[in-house]
């Protein structure tokens, strides 16, 4: 039975509507909801984003004020990353095809690592030359200017908190913190959280700043902007990486998964088990068995396709599932190359 291998990839999907196709049909349909709902958060977080970073710049021209115009950095910032996000999520639901045989799936932790990269970039980094750029060479003070800025951040703190309201019931409706694996929700929601806490410190160091005469209180405000901003790009790009690379599907899918085989009357020891998200809702698997002896080729493949039926109800995110059953040695079974990441596996 060495070297003996059966998958379920693209067409294991067949299996699936054999099976249970009004399942999986349902799940579809869950997952274009939830998509929809999800484009909706982000238009409105757009178009908030848009009209709030003409405000700001316009206000902070006037008012000639770094934070404010470290915020209206921070609102083109986010508007280009809800642009991203919109691409996410319509590329990521592409069924798969001969080049990509996997889907496209990972497209949504693209486009939310391109917005990370935005946040950092357009946000942080001028945040933190505005703030520079005040404590090196001042700010001119003019009253009127500061009101119509303070009230620029008034509104843009009612529009941001609005925008994160709307976010943050999309991510409770969906499941509260288990909603946000989705990048696109995630991102948005620290945005918007991002941006109404920014906007605090903007207004607090614009208010010192009136109030004291002295301009060091709204460039720490830019300052802390801009630290605030790298923080959460930091994060996103982390966690975007992570999904990027490879990361395993989550350990209770990973230990029913490994509990379903090791109950199978077939299977004598699982040697291995292996997972990776390919993404949203999707995930690969693949495992190395060793069955109990005395079963026939026709048996060892009526096992296999019962089993990969039974992960496919059991874990609906397993969209490809690849066994490779193996009469070999334990021992010998965990230094093969599959087991050490040598090669790919059968």
């Amino acid at each position: 039975m060495s070297g003996t291998s059966t998958e379920r990839t693209t067409d294991g999907k067949t299996d699936r509507n054999a099976e249970g196709g009004s399942d999986w049909e349902t799940d579809r349909e869950t997952d274009r909801k939830r998509d929809r709902r999800t484009r909706v958060t982000v238009l409105v977080a757009l178009a908030a984003n848009l009209v709030i970073a003409v405000a700001k710049a316009v206000g902070g021209f006037l008012a000639a004020s770094p934070a404010l115009l470290s915020e209206a950095a921070h609102s083109v910032a986010d508007s280009l990353n809800e642009v991203f996000l919109l691409a996410a999520l319509r590329r990521s639901r592409r069924p798969a095809d001969k080049r990509h045989p996997f889907g496209y799936g990972k497209e949504r932790f693209f486009w939310s690592l391109l917005a990370a990269v935005g946040i950092f970039v357009m946000g942080g980094c001028f945040s933190f030359f505005q703030g520079f750029e005040a404590l090196t060479n001042g700010a001119e003070e003019t009253f009127s200017g500061y009101v119509a800025g303070l009230v620029v951040l008034g509104v843009a703190f009612l529009a941001e908190g609005i925008s994160l309201l709307r976010a943050v019931y999309q991510a409770r409706r969906q499941g509260g913190a288990s909603s946000l694996r989705d990048p696109a929700l995630r991102t948005v929601v620290a945005e918007d959280g991002t941006a109404v806490l920014g906007v605090s410190l903007a207004i607090v160091g614009m208010a010192l700043h009136m109030a004291t005469g002295q301009v060091v209180w709204e460039a720490a405000a830019s300052l802390a902007i801009g630290a605030l901003l790298v923080y959460v790009a930091y994060r996103l790009g982390r966690e975007a990486r992570d999904q990027l690379i490879g990361e395993a599907a989550d350990p209770e899918a990973s230990g029913r998964i490994r509990s379903l085989l090791a109950a199978q009357p077939e299977i004598d020891t699982v040697e291995a088990l292996f997972t990776m998200k390919t993404g949203l809702d999707s995930a690969l698997v693949a495992a190395r068995v060793d069955l109990v002896p005395g079963l026939d080729s026709e048996r060892v493949e009526e096992v296999a396709v019962r089993i990969k039926r039974s992960i496919a109800r059991t874990v609906p995110e397993a969209q490809q599932i690849f066994l490779d059953v193996t009469d070999r040695p334990a021992q010998e079974a965990r230094e093969s190359p599959a087991a050490t990441g040598e090669r790919g596996g059968a």
